[in-house]
């Protein structure tokens, strides 16, 4: 099953996450078919926290990807700030 979810990616203390698209029975940060966004929890000022493009989410939801729970939480919060 093709799973929505964020791989983990940053220094120590500093996480940065990449929304991939993969397998669900691949490791958390290892191999991915696509990265269709980031999020960054310690963003700050001016900087971009959350993008995702919007056009492949929808696709690999049409072709029935689920979205992991953090992933469903942050495109429902920050829907309005996603890309096309």
């Amino acid at each position: 099953m093709v799973v929505i979810r964020l791989a983990r990616g940053g220094a120590k203390k500093r996480p940065f996450f990449n929304i991939v698209a993969t397998d669900s029975r691949n490791r958390r940060d290892g191999r991915f078919i696509e990265r269709i966004g980031f999020y960054n929890p310690v963003a700050a000022g001016g900087e971009e926290g959350f993008r995702i493009v919007q056009d492949r989410l929808s696709y690999w939801q049409g072709v029935g990807a689920q979205l992991s729970p953090t992933v469903a939480r942050l495109v429902s919060s920050g829907g309005k700030k996603a890309t096309a």
